[in-house]
């Protein structure tokens, strides 16, 4: 059953900023698509390699003003409804996304490309907000490839980074959700802490360097740390999955949280930019 999906996000830059950044083309093939054009208020399409079903164009605009962007975007087939709506926050934006027609079960066993919509969206989020903070940008998710691999730089030392990525407590506080990890060859890896039900299993470990996890159907996520020029390198790979239906959405999903993972040894009295879906009552 698809159901809504909501996405909130404190961007570091005014409306107006981020606002250019979600409409003007040049800027949209930095963070977003591999080809991008844009006439409003008439025309808002986006496709290529980097784009879910991306070899034409499927958007149509139905609505935009200085604070909303709406528009229809048809994937397998069906009609969906993406909005972004933007409210200033000081000197910041907080952006909240709403997406039609997505299905966890679709994420899970990849029968449809709209399975993808909730972590390729966190995935364009994080990069829009690298974008907009001067960062490199996470490396986009190729939709023509099943080579899932790709690189990041880390500007910390390496002990600190290793100790980001196998203690729990470090690890659920940047991915912005419990995690259990027993980093050992043997051990569990526990999306949703030890409790939660469903763990991976870490298949190899080379102390303060590298790991491997298996996950199942999805394969085996493995990651390498290096030393380069005072920074870390890591280095992160997807493998052992069906050639046919590479994991796009567990494998997006990785790399969003990683710009976390960079954020949360590189930005002082650091803050994700994550917020909850919805603000309380007063």
């Amino acid at each position: 059953m698809s159901e809504p999906m909501t996405v909130r996000a404190r961007l570091a830059a005014p409306v107006a900023t981020v606002r250019r950044a979600l409409t003007d083309p040049a800027e949209l093939r930095v963070w977003l698509a591999e080809h991008a054009e844009v006439d409003l208020p008439g025309r808002y399409e986006f496709w290529g390699r980097y784009t879910p079903e991306g070899d034409v164009p499927h958007q149509r605009l139905l609505h935009v003003d200085d604070r909303t962007l709406r528009f229809a975007w048809t994937l397998d087939g069906v009609e969906t409804n993406t909005e972004f709506a933007l409210e200033p926050d000081g000197d910041a934006t907080v952006l909240t996304l709403r997406q039609s027609h997505f299905s966890f079960e679709e994420a899970m066993n990849g029968s449809s490309i709209r399975g993808v919509l909730q972590t390729f969206w966190a995935l364009a989020i994080a990069n829009l907000n690298a974008h907009l903070e001067g960062r490199p940008l996470l490396p986009r998710t190729d939709f023509t490839s099943a080579d899932l691999r790709g690189e990041l730089l880390i500007d910390a030392p390496m002990d600190k980074v290793w100790t980001s990525l196998t203690d729990s407590e470090q690890a659920s506080a940047w991915f912005g959700y419990p995690i259990g990890i027993e980093p050992w060859e043997g051990g569990r890896y526990a999306m949703g802490g030890f409790d939660a039900g469903y763990a991976a299993k870490v298949l190899d470990v080379t102390p303060g360097r590298a790991m491997s996890v298996d996950w199942g159907p999805t394969g085996v996520t493995s990651w390498e740390l290096a030393e380069s020029g005072g920074r870390t390198k890591l280095t992160f790979v997807q493998s052992g999955f069906d050639q046919g239906n590479p994991p796009y959405a567990a494998w997006s999903g990785t790399v969003a949280g990683l710009a976390e993972l960079r954020r949360f040894h590189e930005v002082p009295d650091w803050q994700p930019i994550w917020l909850p879906d919805e603000v309380p009552a007063a």
